[in-house]
């Protein structure tokens, strides 16, 4: 495998001077193609800002960042965008549909935006609805569908147009336990295809199903491991109990 994401010494400050904030400090990262990362975080620990830096929905103070062997940073707004329309599919904790579109309108609606032409639009979109068990409710509105089933709308919506990239912003925030496991087996059946899926979360038990697991504090990585691996403070605590 090959880098996908290549982060060196990445800053994100918010204001600037005495009261500044550093939401990211000094951040050094790799993503491998076909890689299944889940990046942990409490409320304000910076994996937000991080996620929103990845899928170039937001601009670093400092650093570098590749993606795909592009320097982000030289990018212009329209090939930024093209890169968010093209390469990541969003998953967000809100669902974000539009609540006035069928389930396959909504799945619909970016490759409108990529100028697909209708006939492929619904061919895409009804594979993307059969992939995650809505067949049956593809002419549903969102008010009239599940949490668990309004997320896999998003699902479908992201992997429509087959983008390398997943990136799950608390995917199962809003869901109860059964939906909670629906969607994390539908997000690792799309990585054993070979898709990328970058995973942000706070909880440890969803992040467990990842094959690497990147803890965020303070702006700062405090570890990187494998999924099973112990990290220095795990062992310290474990000592602590024994």
């Amino acid at each position: 495998m090959s880098n996908l994401i290549e982060i060196r010494d990445m800053m994100k400050i918010y204001n600037p001077g005495e009261n500044e904030v550093r939401a990211l400090d000094g951040i050094n990262l790799t993503v491998e193609h076909g890689e299944f990362v889940a990046i942990v975080g409490q409320s304000g620990s910076g994996k937000s800002t991080l996620m929103n830096m990845i899928g170039c929905l937001d601009i670093p103070t400092s650093g570098t960042y590749y993606l795909d062997g592009k320097n982000v940073e030289k990018l212009k707004d329209d090939q930024l965008s093209e890169i968010r329309n093209e390469e990541i599919g969003f998953i967000f904790q809100g669902f974000n549909l539009i609540s006035n579109l069928t389930a396959i309108e909504n799945v619909e609606l970016p490759l409108i935006y990529r100028r697909v032409p209708a006939a492929k639009r619904s061919e895409l979109s009804t594979a993307a609805l059969i992939k995650v068990g809505l067949e049956h409710r593809m002419d549903h509105r969102p008010n009239q569908m599940s949490g668990g089933q309004q997320q896999r709308v998003a699902i479908a919506r992201a992997l429509a147009a087959a983008p390398p990239v997943i990136l799950a912003d608390e995917p199962t925030g809003n869901l109860d336990s059964k939906s909670s496991k629906e969607i994390m087996d539908i997000l690792r059946e799309l990585h054993s295809e070979g898709r990328t899926v970058i995973l942000i979360t706070h909880d440890d038990g969803i992040a467990a199903t990842a094959e690497r697991i990147i803890r965020i504090m303070d702006g700062k990585i405090e570890s990187d491991t494998k999924a099973g691996e112990k990290t220095e403070s795990d062992m310290r605590m474990g000592g602590q109990n024994e």
